[in-house]
């Protein structure tokens, strides 16, 4: 009888360890990251998920791995007001642990992980037109000037940006329908 205690106990233990560890958001996997390479913790925020969400859309929709999908990088996350960002893309892998298992063992990668004084992110993925390929985009940021006294006229200063080098180049094809501006 204690037996089939003390092993439920150990089950629903173990259940309960990999439940919370599976519902890590990507946000806390890149805390727990920089946590432990002497950086602060980072919060998703809405506008660089949007920035994120764009350019991952963007890339899926061209289906190209490319920094300047949308634009320049500093012109893309200037709205979000940060005094310093950088922007991590990847294609690939349908899940964010992968990704970020990969932009980890990228040097490049790993610096924007750990950008100094960085305490907001946003990250998205969106999928080409097959379906078959997931296109990623974080992007991470600091250094944010108190409420009032905020640098309109200045673009962020923007760490080095990496891609993940992929697997094979995508297949560049030209647009079947052009809608505002987008490749369909």
């Amino acid at each position: 009888m204690m037996h089939r205690v003390v092993g439920g106990l150990i089950a629903s233990l173990l259940l309960l360890a990999t439940t919370s560890a599976m519902a890590e958001s990507p946000a806390e996997l890149i805390s727990s990251f920089r946590l432990k390479h002497g950086e602060v913790r980072v919060v998703r925020d809405s506008t660089l998920d949007r920035i994120a969400m764009d350019q991952a859309r963007a890339m899926a929709t061209k289906d190209d791995l490319s920094h300047d999908a949308l634009g320049p990088f500093n012109r893309r996350v200037a709205p979000a007001g940060a005094g310093r960002a950088a922007e991590n893309i990847a294609y690939g892998y349908d899940n964010f642990e992968k990704t970020l298992g990969q932009w980890i063992d990228s040097s490049g990668h790993r610096k924007n992980l750990l950008l100094h004084n960085a305490s907001r992110v946003g990250i998205a993925s969106a999928k080409n037109a097959s379906g078959k390929r997931t296109y990623w985009a974080m992007v991470i940021a600091g250094d944010y000037e108190p409420k009032g006294k905020g640098k309109k006229d200045k673009e962020p200063l923007v760490a080095v940006k990496r891609e993940a080098a992929p697997a094979s180049k995508p297949k560049s094809g030209g647009c079947h329908i052009k809608l505002l501006g987008l490749c369909i």
